[in-house]
């Protein structure tokens, strides 16, 4: 209703059409005009008006509603931010949350630990259990307790309550002294997770889950198998939110933007001299591809406004960071440039080439359709690495919600179907009308049949040659 504002804001639009016009009618080909569309989309988020005091009514409202205490606590929350957060505003209050007490509180046991990884196995909470286990890769880049928030969100009490055999990894989180740890190590380690869980259960292979850059770990696992002539140690997989195809999440990010051969040698130049990436380096990153929900929302929430921010468990999962071992990093940047997974013998392991060609395995893949990490289209891909007969989940959901998923939430639904189609796109078509909620029942039913028999659950975790080292969630998830 003010004309001077209104004004400001009709100005603010037209500069950004014209200079989106002015893009797209420039000569710029291919990769470099998408990266000044990339740039353009930060300086316009920066300059919308609702970002600065005296051109956002609400904040100046608060102000005076508040005699100014707004503008106090803003300017303390905008300093304690400058000292201990390199400048970003803080998405979450971590206060309210412990671990142990009302997040990750899944009963469970260590049962494995060396120097890279602790093994949680959990405890099943039905009278009898399928006698194939299901073991867990989380990402290297968080903590594996993004499956296990409160009570109500957690996926692993969903698999406890299925009857599933669940052995979750629980990844160190590493210092300088770890520089060394590559991705062979990784794999090695899932290994050594496998065997525990044949031991303990007595079954003669496992059933595996992989989210995210877990999920890049795994595949390269499977490969390892499989250039060894063990593949028959892994079954069935489970895959949420992985990208397996490198230019698949390249071309439709805005990490692909930036990605440039320069970047890519400086980004392992940089943890290299370091020893580690930070996880605070790694959610600057992912805030700056989405400025609007990951900066400048706080921004306006916890500084103009002077709130605190909000108290919310996926957010204090999110900013409870680890870091990358630089060899890791560099690794996983070297995959950006030889697409190992769909060009074989580009990558090695432990000294053996890498081949997913020879890799037999029943899949189930996970995408998000707003994913701004591992578009759904590129989560399709990994299904179809697999072969058309691998079943594709596409939820309506972003990077994490599409894995945190129970039921009960009445905007959910999802599509499924098998990965019959080349294109995603024509999957999308094909796949018919969306089933309304969570795809965690669906999931279970899929799991269900490939678990073997049913046999009475275990009455304590471990064995005699892998007895319980202490109750989850462990000593690890705490560095």
């Amino acid at each position: 209703s003010n004309p001077f504002l209104r004004a400001l804001v009709q100005s603010y639009l037209a500069g950004e059409r014209e200079l989106i016009g002015f893009i797209e009618s420039s000569d710029l080909q291919g990769a470099d005009k998408g990266r000044a569309r990339f740039v353009a989309s930060l300086l316009v988020d920066a300059l919308a008006p609702s970002n600065l005091l005296l051109t956002n009514p609400a904040a100046l409202r608060r102000v005076v509603d508040t005699g100014g205490a707004s503008l106090l606590r803003g300017g303390r929350q905008l300093a304690r931010d400058l000292l201990h957060n390199r400048g970003l505003p803080s998405q979450v209050d971590s206060t309210p949350f412990k671990l142990g007490e009302n997040l990750a509180t899944a009963k469970g046991e260590v049962v494995f630990r060396n120097k890279m990884f602790e093994l949680l196995q959990f405890a099943p909470t039905t009278p009898s259990v399928f006698s194939r286990p299901l073991v867990m890769s989380p990402p290297q880049i968080n903590k594996y307790y993004a499956v296990d928030l409160s009570p109500e969100k957690s996926l692993i009490k969903w698999i406890q309550d299925s009857g599933v055999q669940l052995f979750v990894i629980s990844w160190r989180n590493p210092t300088a002294k770890q520089r060394d740890w590559g991705l062979s190590d990784y794999v090695q380690c899932l290994d050594q997770a496998v065997d525990v869980a044949r031991q303990i259960t007595g079954s003669a292979d496992v059933n595996m889950w992989g989210s995210c850059s877990g999920g890049i770990t795994l595949a390269a696992y499977l490969g390892w198998l499989a250039a060894q002539g063990e593949g028959a140690k892994v079954a069935n997989t489970n895959w949420a939110v992985c990208v397996l195809d490198m230019p698949a999440v390249m071309d439709d990010t805005g990490i692909g933007m930036i990605a440039t051969p320069a970047a890519l040698a400086a980004a392992k130049a940089g943890s290299r001299r370091k020893g580690v990436l930070s996880g605070q380096e790694m959610a600057r990153m992912f805030a700056w591809l989405r400025p609007n929900d990951l900066i400048w929302n706080y921004w306006v929430n916890n500084y103009l406004l002077g709130n605190k921010p909000p108290a919310f468990d996926i957010l204090a999962w999110n900013s409870d960071t680890t870091r990358l071992p630089a060899q890791l990093h560099a690794d996983y940047l070297d995959l950006i440039e030889q697409n190992p997974f769909s060009n074989p013998n580009r990558l090695h392991i432990a000294g053996l080439p890498i081949d997913m060609t020879q890799v037999q395995v029943g899949a189930y893949v996970v995408g998000g359709t707003t994913d701004h990490i591992t578009p759904w289209q590129g989560c399709y891909g990994t299904a179809r690495l697999f072969g058309e007969d691998s079943t594709f989940v596409l939820s309506n959901a972003g990077h994490l919600q599409s894995l945190v998923n129970p039921p009960g939430n009445p905007k959910a639904y999802f599509h499924a179907a098998p990965a019959a189609q080349p294109d995603a796109e024509d999957w999308l078509e094909a796949a018919g009308e969306r089933q309304q909620g969570s795809w965690w029942p669906h999931w279970r039913q899929w799991i269900g049949q490939r678990s073997g028999a049913s046999r009475s659950a275990p009455k304590t975790l471990g064995s005699k040659k892998y007895p319980a080292l202490c109750a989850a969630p462990g000593t690890y998830v705490l560095e």
